[in-house]
């Protein structure tokens, strides 16, 4: 507990030095954002009155925000937020955190349908949905998930930025049978047992494994999702989705193996294979 006041400055160093000596990158940029969540207060204004005197208990405000971050805890739960494209969302354990790679999957899709009936498969947080809703034409757009509480979080989302969604439960495309969908687009699990086990503590600690393992050569979810994805798109629609960079061209030939049509792999920002589109056939 801070025993006095201090300045808004002072409380800044101490949160950067805190994180600094924890391990954590980029401190003074969190050490800001973790004020801002504390006080209430929009991006980029915690520097604007270094000088002001802060009550010691705003600075317990801050200070208990940055023993969470120093014990690894992610900066999104922390501070309850993350940013995707052009929305801010609530942000938590029930889902993944939305990663910035993500973004581009909403991109291909946009740029390939942007009108139309799209299905966003394992939504969790619901920023593939969301986003979708905010910079398509869709007539509907409807966001699954096998987990009760992610489902949670992602109608909390669309709450919070007041995009219409139709939230279903269930495992991968079962919520969708009797749909004819324009696009399908999924961000599903696509790490092996072994990749899982060797992520960085802070990521299998706080995020839920069953958005990131699928079975024991990462392709579980995605084959199944090729295989009965084909029932639920129309004939010219379209899959969409994001993969492992290691296995990109591997989830291109499934795609042909199953039928569907124009396999392609697309690049992320960091100019990583990150992403498979394939075409129903028109024809059956």
């Amino acid at each position: 507990m801070v025993e006095a006041a201090c300045t808004l400055e002072a409380a800044l160093e101490a949160a950067a030095l805190r994180l600094c000596e924890s391990g954590i990158p980029e401190a003074r940029r969190e050490a800001a954002r973790l004020a801002e969540a504390a006080w209430g207060l929009k991006p980029g204004q915690a520097r604007l009155k270094l000088g002001r005197t802060l009550p010691a208990s705003e600075a317990d405000r801050l200070a208990g925000l940055v023993e969470r971050r120093a014990a690894g805890e992610p900066l999104a739960h922390v501070t309850g937020l993350a940013g995707f494209r052009r929305l801010l969302l609530a942000s938590d354990g029930r889902a993944l955190i939305p990663r910035p790679e993500t973004e581009g999957l909403v991109a291909v899709v946009l740029e390939r349908m942007a009108e139309g009936v799209v299905a966003d498969v394992c939504t969790g947080s619901g920023c593939i949905a969301l986003a979708l809703a905010l910079e398509g034409c869709y007539e509907r757009i409807l966001g699954v998930d096998c987990s009760v509480e992610a489902l949670a979080l992602a109608r909390e989302n669309a709450e919070r930025t007041g995009l219409a969604v139709e939230w279903r439960q269930g495992h991968l495309v079962a919520p969708l049978r009797g749909e004819r969908l324009d696009v399908l687009v999924a961000n599903p699990p696509y790490l092996t047992r072994d990749e899982y086990a060797a992520l960085e503590p802070a990521v299998r600690s706080w995020e839920p494994r069953v958005a990131l393992e699928s079975g024991d050569d990462g392709l579980t979810a995605t084959r199944e999702l090729l295989r009965a994805g084909l029932a639920v798109v129309r004939p010219g629609g379209w899959i969409a989705l994001e993969v492992d960079c290691e296995r990109a061209a591997a989830v291109a030939r499934l795609a042909a193996g199953f039928g569907w049509s124009e396999p392609a792999v697309y690049r992320d920002l960091y100019d990583r294979a990150r992403y498979v589109l394939a075409r129903r056939s028109e024809t059956w």
